[in-house]
């Protein structure tokens, strides 16, 4: 548990928080500037607020009333960097046991064993910092700081030097050890699909303050938001599994609240519980079932709202089953079907517009 009520002033720009976080994964998102970083760094101890509270579990960490204020080095806390910050005279192994090692055997609560399987570098051990690519890097990095057998884990941007590639390798990695472990992770990003693929909790920062947090799905799905999450996120997360798959038409059939949702094939078991973004784009409504249309997925529901949204756009969210889908579509579609709050009407969504970067393994 994470508890922080912070104040500090940073030239013009003042960063303002009060947040209480759980286990999990809690995601920090908002633009460069937004005050991400500053919030992580006072958690570590390597900035200091001007006034406020900062607890993690059951000690505090600052109290700015009783001045508490205790050191970096003795909080407790796991950082990761954007760069690995790997000791390059040390190899894979030694960087691993560095924070282990000063660590008393009796409040280590991870072993070098479990964290190198579920890290996936058992082979990388005996190699040096200046072998590795940037992916095996920071996960080297992350394992060092799991290690250390932290009370939390603060990650700020660990994805932001790596290329896509090296990116697309590494959040599986996360994802798998934010599962495996019980240890609440503070995670800092400005990147949508790390936080679709990694978030339980989501914090909206901006200018300094947090502008909304919730769960991930919630959050995400909320209209009035848009100008913090992109315009171009604009859409419904929800939750589903995989149902089936259908190598003959490369289809994967997925089970969510509203019925099957037909995508593109993805390479995930049956039965895993996935994270589903649902562009609101790519929508479309319809006020009667239609036929002998290309379309894989109708699905049947009601109107929940109608609002103007920006420029010429109204935002129409559809409750289909307990599960809101949103569609955007212009002002001319809405004076043509007259949407109104109860309605009854389908959301339509080709198959191919379901890609793979928006699907998110939560098993």
């Amino acid at each position: 548990m994470l508890e922080l009520s912070i104040h500090r002033r940073q030239g013009c720009f003042n960063v303002d928080v009060d947040l209480a976080a759980g286990g999990g994964v809690t995601a920090l998102y908002g633009p460069s500037g937004s005050g991400k970083t500053s919030v992580i760094s006072m958690v570590a101890g390597l900035s200091r607020p001007d006034f406020g509270r900062i607890k993690v579990e059951d000690r505090v960490l600052f109290d700015s009333e009783a001045k508490i204020d205790v050191p970096p080095e003795k909080r407790r806390l796991g950082y990761v960097f954007q760069e690995a910050r790997l000791f390059p005279h040390l190899d894979v192994r030694a960087n691993l046991t560095f924070g282990m090692n000063r660590v008393p055997h009796a409040e280590r609560h991870l072993s070098l064993g479990d964290v190198v399987e579920v890290l996936g570098i058992g082979g990388l051990l005996a190699r040096r910092p200046a072998g590795l690519s940037g992916g095996e890097k920071q996960r080297v990095a992350i394992g060092r700081a799991l290690l250390a057998s932290p009370r939390i884990l603060l990650m700020d941007e660990p994805l932001a030097a790596l290329d896509p590639g090296r990116k697309a390798e590494l959040l599986p990695f996360i994802a798998r050890m934010a599962q495996r472990f019980a240890l609440p992770i503070l995670y800092v990003s400005h990147a949508m699909d790390e936080v679709l693929r990694l978030a339980d909790t989501l914090v909206l920062m901006d200018n300094g303050h947090v502008a909304a947090a919730g769960p991930a799905e919630e959050i995400l799905s909320r209209a009035d938001l848009r100008h913090l999450t992109g315009h171009g996120e604009a859409g419904a997360v929800i939750q589903a599994r995989v149902a089936y798959h259908d190598d003959n038409h490369g289809i994967t059939g997925l089970s969510f609240a509203g019925g099957t949702l037909l995508a593109g094939r993805i390479d995930v078991a049956p039965g895993t519980l996935v994270r589903l973004r649902i562009h609101a784009r790519d929508v479309v409504l319809a006020t009667e079932a239609p036929t002998h249309v290309s379309v894989r997925n109708v699905l049947a529901g009601r109107v929940v709202s109608v609002t103007p949204g920006p420029g010429h756009i109204v935002d129409v969210m559809l409750d289909c089953n307990g599960a809101v889908i949103w569609s955007q579509i212009t002002s001319l579609a809405q004076a043509h079907l007259r949407l109104t709050e109860g309605m009854r009407a389908f959301a339509l969504l080709k198959a191919v517009t379901v890609a793979r970067e928006d699907i998110a393994d939560r098993s």
